[in-house]
């Protein structure tokens, strides 16, 4: 390295170190394509992060209602009663569930409110939980495909933007005839700025797909068991 050379990086350096350089300028600088790649970051990550408060929310509120209806549920001993209970309970699957089984069942209802269920009745009632299980399992995984997609896509989004600060700092390199720090630092920073942002809203995605994923598939467990539940319930209060 010349002396000369020496003598460009030491004001470079000194330039980021009193911080002159922010990110803010860095984006109002940045060429149109990381301008681009960075407005798709954006939407990316803020996109995600309300589907996540959402979901939680919605996780939380379905968790809490079929505790509830759940309790209900295995203390009556009249199903009536518990149907019109797992109508207060509307993002309860347990009580959409429920709700499906005995509309079923109230077509073999006899008209003093007896019923008397054979095998080919309960088959059927099978068939209409595991249909509402289906719409249920859809319900609670709406949007998370949109989670998977930004935690796998954005940080090659991010990493197209780094190499095209990279490219941006060749190309001054070759106009100013000069490899110093304060040519190839902005290019550089721009590029190091879209990794940054593609991680930021890859990391959160990628971790809260799983965490809601792993939520959604304790909740089709807790599907399955009440539909087991219901229908021994049935079988032995109306089954022949």
């Amino acid at each position: 390295m010349s002396r000369g050379e020496a003598i460009d990086i030491i004001p470079g350096m000194c330039y980021f170190l009193v911080g002159k350089m922010d990110f803010l300028r860095l984006i109002i600088d940045a060429s149109l394509v990381v301008k681009l790649v960075l407005l798709v970051l954006l939407f990316f990550s803020v996109f995600s992060w309300a589907i996540i408060f959402f979901k939680r929310n919605t996780l939380k509120i379905s968790a809490s209602q079929s505790k509830k209806f759940l309790n209900v549920f295995r203390k009556s001993r009249d199903l009536l009663e518990v149907n019109e209970a797992a109508s207060k309970y509307k993002s309860s699957p347990e009580a959409l569930l429920f709700r499906s089984g005995f509309k079923v069942m109230s077509h073999y209802m006899k008209p003093d409110n007896s019923v008397s269920l054979s095998s080919a009745n309960l088959e059927t009632i099978n068939r209409a939980l595991i249909k509402a299980s289906n719409r249920e399992v859809s319900r609670l995984e709406k949007m998370m495909n949109f989670l998977a997609t930004t935690g796998s896509v954005t940080p090659f989004i991010g990493l197209f933007g780094t190499v095209w600060g990279i490219m941006d700092s060749f190309n001054e390199i070759g106009i100013a005839k000069s490899a110093s720090l304060v040519t190839v630092a902005p290019g550089i920073a721009e590029a190091l700025i879209a990794t940054a942002l593609g991680l930021f809203a890859a990391i959160p995605a990628v971790i809260f797909y799983n965490y809601f994923l792993n939520r959604i598939k304790e909740r089709v467990t807790d599907m399955e068991d009440f539909s087991i539940e219901f229908l021994s319930i049935a079988e032995r209060l109306y089954g022949i």
